[in-house]
């Protein structure tokens, strides 16, 4: 993440009163030492809510302001969000900072959420003071094991004992977060050792591994496969984001269409040739004769495609499946005929060559009549997907006012769903959703993240009224911190999806999914917010436009007549 203020020299003396020097090294606090490593990683901005456990954290980020900006919010929850956001959109790691207990507990939708999505945010917390560590006692936001309680939900965890242990504990923490499959972590430190002083000694960035090379064995078994493949098709998810050249040229030499679910969006632009949405990747899986899975769980053709309910962990050819992943435990996760463990980029690159050496070179008219037959399913799936209205409208009018770089975050809504197939992505870490958690809410508090990494890009959030409200306080933080995201209200007065599913699939026995809504439009007035009341795709276009051109945060409520949606669920859960 790139800071909008000018750093001072990393070797620059630090803030009056805040250190002393020392023979083995620099006196500083707990707090000091850690925001002092987290600089000397990168890190530019910290989403965080300052409470007593955390005060010399905060109080070292007051003192590093000048190269590190410190974005308040009005709940833990959006800071771990807005962290999430920030990661995502960059590939970077995105850092936020709460108290313990209940403070740490509120950010763990995000956690989960960045856990299930492989992106990489730190989360430092507090703790109780030392003597107080597993004495249950009930001192300030106590937990029975904290630390215990985080290792289950991210790739890493541990407790910064001493200041002078901070850096050599952060610089691991940047190691997990970015070797292998990228995830967050945590770093606590109790109380007390937060504001103690001690001997610090400062160290260098952290190195952060290269992922081993990819095996030839492996390499040649995948490659015997595709040497013949005729229809060969290509599934990209997160763990392909940087890989971009590499899996486009695995595609040109296999004349091979990519899609993506989720995560894999933008990878290969969706206008490009060889680049499909979902649906129409689905109209062209009957033929293909070998898939590969670069960087994703390949929940499209297993779970979404196969049926949910019907666990498929060893699938059968044909389609023969080649996957590449950097993790070694998803092959074992959904087992194929022939598995490359390794970076995403490494792994597309070693493997195109080996195709070639086998023989395999596209021809013009190879190359032609599979264009014509992917040209010809991306027409079908457009004309297909037409029905499901008034969303589909709403998604290209946006698609048409944002331009090609700027960013869409999605929610769980009617919107956010249709976007999954309906919304073409064409630059990779542009479209930003919820992953397979699913959370709900996830949305507005992380476009607050997005945008705020990425000011001078366009960023649009769409959202539903229900998962809006999870986080409409928020406002409060985009107005107060200067945030200029656009946010797309569709107001259908319930939870959408919950409603159809209770009217159809359970008599019309309707209970929790009607929602009494405030007046959006005059509750964003009341932050100073500019707000906006349209009520069709038409409508949308200009004042889109506008609040894209006002840089300045702007609320645009859609209201939509409650159940009028057409579901999008046919083309996300296809039947088989």
């Amino acid at each position: 993440m790139t800071s909008t203020k000018p750093r001072r020299s990393r070797t620059a003396p630090p803030e009056a009163g805040a250190t002393t020097s020392g023979a083995s090294g620099t006196a500083m606090t707990g707090g000091m030492a850690i925001v002092e490593q987290l600089f000397a990683n990168g890190v530019d901005r910290v989403f965080g809510l300052p409470g007593a456990q955390m005060y010399p954290l905060f109080d070292a980020l007051q003192q590093r302001a000048d190269t590190i900006r410190t974005y308040g919010a009005r709940h833990e929850q959006t800071c771990a969000y807005m962290a999430f956001g920030a990661a995502r959109s960059t590939g970077k790691p995105g850092v936020f900072a709460v108290v313990p207990g209940p403070g740490v507990l509120n950010t763990t939708a995000a956690l989960c959420t960045a856990m299930g999505s492989s992106t990489p945010v730190l989360c430092l917390t507090g703790q109780v003071p030392s003597a107080y560590l597993g004495r249950g006692r009930g001192h300030l936001h106590e937990l029975s094991d904290q630390l215990g309680t985080l290792r289950t939900l991210v790739k890493w965890a541990a407790r910064i004992e001493r200041p002078a242990d901070a850096p050599a504990l952060v610089n691991e923490a940047f190691r997990q977060m970015l070797s292998g499959r990228p995830g967050p972590v945590a770093l606590e430190m109790c109380w007390d050792t937060m504001a103690s002083s001690g001997h610090v000694t400062s160290l260098p960035a952290a190195e952060i591994p290269r992922a081993l090379p990819p095996s030839p064995t492996e390499i040649d078994a995948s490659a015997k496969l595709l040497a013949t493949a005729k229809h060969p098709m290509i599934f990209v998810g997160s763990g392909a984001q940087h890989a971009c050249a590499e899996v486009l040229a695995l595609a040109e030499l296999l004349d091979a269409p990519v899609t993506a679910f989720r995560g894999g969006r933008g990878v290969v632009a969706e206008d490009h040739p060889l680049g499909v949405s979902n649906w129409a990747a689905h109209a062209l899986w009957t033929e293909t004769d070998v898939a590969i899975g670069i960087g994703t769980r390949l929940e499209l053709p297993y779970m979404r495609w196969s049926g949910m309910m019907t666990l498929l962990d060893r699938p059968q050819a044909p389609p023969h499946l080649v996957r590449i992943d950097i993790d070694p435990a998803e092959m074992r996760h959904l087992v194929p005929h022939a598995a490359i463990v390794a970076d995403a980029a490494d792994g597309a690159r070693a493997l195109a060559e080996a195709i070639k050496q086998l023989g395999r070179k596209p021809s013009a008219s190879a190359t032609k009549a599979a264009h014509q037959r992917i040209a010809t399913a991306k027409r079908a799936a457009r004309s297909e997907i037409e029905v499901v209205q008034p969303q589909l409208t709403y998604l290209d009018v946006i698609r048409d006012v944002l331009p090609r770089h700027g960013i869409l975050t999605t929610e769980l809504s009617q919107m956010g769903f249709t976007s999954f197939f309906g919304y073409p992505v064409h630059v990779p870490r542009t479209y930003i959703t919820e992953g397979f958690q699913g959370t709900l809410g996830f949305g507005f508090p992380s476009a607050l993240g997005v945008k705020a990494t990425h000011p001078d890009t366009p960023v649009v959030c769409i959202t539903g009224d229900g998962g809006f409200m999870f986080a409409a306080q928020e406002l409060a933080t985009a107005k107060q911190e200067g945030i200029a995201l656009v946010t797309l209200v569709f107001n259908n007065s319930a939870f959408g999806n919950v409603l159809r599913d209770q009217r159809q699939g359970f008599g019309n026995r309707v209970i929790g999914a009607v929602l009494e809504n405030p007046d959006f439009v005059a509750f964003a007035a009341s932050f100073g917010i500019d707000a906006h009341r349209v009520t069709s795709p038409e409508a949308l276009r200009p004042v889109l436009t506008a609040a894209l051109a006002a840089n300045k945060p702007v609320l645009i409520e859609i209201q939509v007549p409650q159940g009028s949606e057409a579901s999008p669920w046919p083309f996300i859960h296809p039947k088989r």
